[in-house]
Parts: structure tokens; C-alpha cells; sequence
């Protein structure tokens, strides 16, 4: 039995900016902390921790490192010079949103400056109007990832308190240029990534730091503020803004009927939604204390920050979705696979993916459930997808069945989750172009349904292609999600 979507459900695709648009050092654009990441061969790879952290050295090494090949997020895809030939095959397959970022370091390139990069601006009032020249709606997150290296360099990043003041008028300024032009925000990507990757998340070097977790959840508490004071200057430049928030989830079973596992579970999904449960409900969480006292972590919140973000919710909550993972308090358990920002047990019951994320549909139907009966608040799926290492064929073809089945699968268990009374709003597949990757800044691994030739070292024509699955999309989003036969 198939359930229809709503009337105005939003089917697109997402990308982010430090991901796709390349031209880092054009139109008067700053470093990014994206930038400076650098292409590991897969040979060398120790850890995705590792991935995902940066050291003093790091960054100086990088900021002085003029080799556009050993940072491919520099290139990204081009989308910077190719945006309208890749929004007509977005809207080629019927797009009605498309989830982007915009580049903190190309509004204001160091992050400090009074007034903003005109340049940086235009060039997203264009991306804009080509979308509206589809009537596509944009999905707009602030900040994806990515911030002005010189925040790094001179504030150790969300450590200081001084970024709150920086981002808001950051915040404020695309707010008011596109306040005609975009209806609907994020302020910040998958805002819990703070807790496991500091740098990525919260451009934080922790060298030297005693207590890490002192430093995250700091950071945090200054990027909570930062959001609370933007959604309330977004509502008085347009009260009709949506602004949400953002974060990764990833649903952990216990992996038995152990009365252990079963609490680890449960604890670790609490501070999975955490972040949601102090912008969705405006405070701290009561079991988010004995975290705080165990790891010896004390806040510091200046007056008027409770109020702050009692008083400015966010109108609906966003998030991504790939897999699912296991937890056990029996530490003989050894079996581990890897995910999104953060490794696990294996799921015996599961299969994965090239690189090893458990593929768990039903998982999120049990996120979508949970997180309604949670918070009564709309929700909206605006990163979910397949990483695979694709294959362009001889003929121009790309098959790629994989990832049809996988979507499939889990856009039907989104409309079994409205069969249940969710509230969703829309769904944007996570790389609907194939882009670089965020963790390991590859271009093998391949979520798009349009193919982008490219490779890990930068050679390739750009060529976008279509993928089967691009035809595939384009049927569903025809059919409002009634046929996902593949």
C-alpha cells in the first residue's frame, strides 16, 4: 500500500558551498576553514577522527600552501562558474527546493570586516534569481562547515564568544539582501557535529587543551546563543521567514536486551538531540547536567542568554539521515563499521555501503516518529543519500541501481512515517550533484544523480552527466512520491 505526500511537499537535492562552488580565491572571497582541508589517499587514512581534526601546524602549513591540488574543496565542482547550467538539470528533474549554504568567508572574507564583500553578495543574488527563474525555492543554511580561517588564527573559532557578535551581523546581512529571495533558513549544519569534531564543526584547534569537552560544549553554547539571536533578527526583517535548526542524526540500538545496552542507547540518542532539544524547546535538557558534572564541564552563560534562547525557537527541525549504528557496554564486542562523522558496532542485520555505512531505512521512520512525538514541530529530511563509487561507462551511462533502491526504500518509509501522523515537510537528498566529499574530501565517493567528471586529484572535462537515478528522481518528484518502482 502506498500513502500520497502532501499537496506542497518539497522534493529537491542539496549541496554545500565549501563542497561544490570551487573558485575559492575569486570575487573577493576569504580562506575557509574548508579550504585548508587536506585530500588524504585512502592509503594513509588512520582514523576519520583523524580526518576531521586539525592541529597549529596543520593550519599554518595549509594557509601557506598555494597547491590548489592538495585541498580539493578549492576546486569543489565548479558551481561557481556552472550554477546555471546545474540548476536547469535540477529543475529539468522538477526540483521545488534546493538546500544550499552560503560561504561566510565570501560575504565577509576574514569574518571581522564592517562592511560586507559586494561581489560575494551579487554572485548569490544570481543563484537565487536563476532558481526563481524555475520556481525553485532555496534552502538556505548560514553556515555549512565552513568559516573565515581568520577566526581560526585570531579566536580559536566558537571558543570565543566574540564569533556570536561576527555571525549575526553576518547573519543579518543575508538576511536583509535576500529577504525577498529566501523564505526559508538553517542556521547552522548539523550544529551536534561541534561534540565529535570540533574543527569541522566549530573551527576549533584544540592543541593543548586539558578538557576538549570544555571546549565543544562552550563553543556550543556560543553557536546556540549566536542562532537565537539570529532567528531573532530574521523574524523582524521578514516575519515571514522559516528559520530551523539543523543536525545530524543517526539512530543507535542496543546491541541486545541487555538492560546495559539498552541504557547506552537510549543516553546516547539523548545527546544526539540534545542540540535540538535547547533550540526546538529553548532550554537545557535536565539529563544533559550529569554529562556536564562527570566530564567536568561548566558553561558560562552571560545574563540574558536563557531568555535568549527561551524566547527565540526555531520554526521547524531539520536534519540528516544515513544510517544507523549499534552501542554495548560489553567491550569484547569488537566488530565496528564506519558512518557519518563517527564509526560504530556492526549491525549484523544490515548491509552497507561501499564505505561501510549501514543502510537502515526503516531507521528512519523510527527518527521521523520519535522526533514528532517529541517535539511536535515539523520536520523536513534535508540530507539523506548514497555514497557509491560509481562507474561511467563506455557508452556515457551510469548505472547506478544502488542507489535507486536505497532512496526507494527510504522515501517509502517516509510516507509510512506521514501514514503516522508526521508532519514532514519536504526531503532533499544529500549530493544531487556529485560534489567533494565533507570527511574525507574525495570525489570517488559519489552521491549525485547527475555525475560530475572529476576525480580525487582534480583531472576530468566537468562534464555533468545524467545518472539513471536522475530519471529515477525525476519520476517520483512527478509523481509526488506515488511511484518509486526501480
Amino acid at each position: 500500500m502506498t500513502y500520497p505526500f502532501p499537496e506542497n511537499f518539497l522534493w529537491g537535492g542539496a549541496v554545500a558551498a565549501n563542497q561544490v562552488e570551487g573558485a575559492y580565491n575569486e570575487g573577493g572571497k576569504g580562506l575557509s576553514t574548508a579550504d585548508v582541508v587536506k585530500y588524504c589517499p585512502p592509503k594513509e587514512r588512520q582514523s576519520l577522527e583523524q580526518l576531521l581534526s586539525m592541529s597549529g601546524p596543520q593550519l599554518e602549513e595549509a594557509i601557506q600552501d598555494d597547491n590548489q591540488g592538495n585541498y580539493p574543496k578549492r576546486r569543489g565542482i565548479d558551481f561557481y562558474h556552472r550554477y546555471k547550467e546545474d540548476i536547469a538539470l535540477f529543475a529539468e528533474m522538477g526540483f521545488k527546493v534546493f538546500r544550499m549554504s552560503i560561504s561566510w568567508p565570501r560575504i565577509y572574507p576574514n569574518g571581522d570586516e564592517q562592511v560586507p564583500n559586494e561581489a560575494g553578495l551579487r554572485f548569490y543574488d544570481d543563484v537565487f534569481d536563476e532558481l526563481r527563474k524555475y520556481n525553485i525555492e532555496p534552502l538556505v543554511t548560514i553556515s555549512h562547515y565552513e568559516m573565515p580561517v581568520h577566526l581560526v588564527t585570531k579566536y580559536n573559532g566558537w571558543e570565543s564568544r566574540e564569533l556570536v557578535e561576527l555571525f549575526v551581523r553576518y547573519a543579518e546581512t543575508v538576511f536583509t539582501r535576500y529577504r525577498d529571495k529566501v523564505k526559508y533558513w538553517l542556521t547552522f549544519n548539523e550544529i551536534n557535529c561541534t561534540l565529535k569534531a570540533p574543527f569541522l564543526g566549530a573551527g576549533i584547534i584544540l592543541d593543548g587543551k586539558s578538557n576538549e569537552k570544555q571546549v565543544a560544549f562552550q563553543a556550543l553554547h556560543h553557536q546556540f546563543v549566536a542562532s537565537a539571536l539570529a532567528i531573532k533578527r530574521g523574524r523582524e526583517i521578514n516575519p515571514q521567514f522559516q528559520i530551523g535548526c539543523m543536525l545530524a542524526r543517526k539512530l543507535l540500538y542496543p546491541y541486545s536486551c541487555h538492560p546495559g545496552d539498552v541504557l547506552k542507547a537510549q543516553a546516547e540518542n539523548q545527546m544526539a538531540m540534545f542540540c535540538s532539544d535547547v533550540q526546538v524547546r529553548g532550554y537545557y535538557p535536565s539529563y544533559i547536567r550529569r554529562h556536564l558534572e562527570q566530564h567536568g564541564v561548566t558553561i558560562t552563560m552571560l545574563p540574558g542568554d536563557k531568555a535568549l534562547l527561551r524566547d527565540n525557537l526555531v520554526d521547524f527541525l531539520s536534519f540528516s539521515y544515513y544510517m544507523s549504528s549499534v552501542v554495548s557496554v560489553d567491550e569484547s564486542i569488537t566488530a565496528t563499521t564506519e558512518g557519518n562523522l563517527s564509526s560504530g558496532l556492526k549491525n549484523p542485520f544490515l548491509k552497507t555501503s561501499d564505505w561501510g555505512w549501514q543502510i537502515d531505512p526503516k531507521g528512519l521512520r523510527f527518527v521521523l516518529k520519535e522526533m514528532h512525538d517529541r517535539y511536535q514541530l515539523p520536520l523536513f529530511v534535508v540530507e539523506n543519500g548514497l555514497g557509491a563509487a560509481d562507474v561511467l561507462e563506455l557508452d556515457g551511462t551510469i548505472r547506478d541501481p544502488y542507489r535507486i533502491e536505497y532512496l526507494a526504500q527510504h522515501i517509502e518509509q517516509m510516507a509510512e512515517a506521514i501514514a503516522d501522523g508526521v508532519e514532514l515537510m519536504g526531503y532533499t537528498s544529500w549530493g544531487c550533484i556529485d560534489l567533494i566529499s565533507a570527511s574525507t574530501s574525495e570525489m570517488r565517493k559519489r552521491y549525485g544523480f547527475i555525475y560530475v567528471d572529476q576525480d580525487d586529484a582534480g583531472n576530468g572535462t566537468l562534464l555533468r552527466l545524467r545518472k539513471d537515478s536522475f530519471y529515477w528522481y525525476k519520476k517520483v518528484i512527478t509523481s509526488n512520491g506515488a511511484d518509486l518502482r526501480y
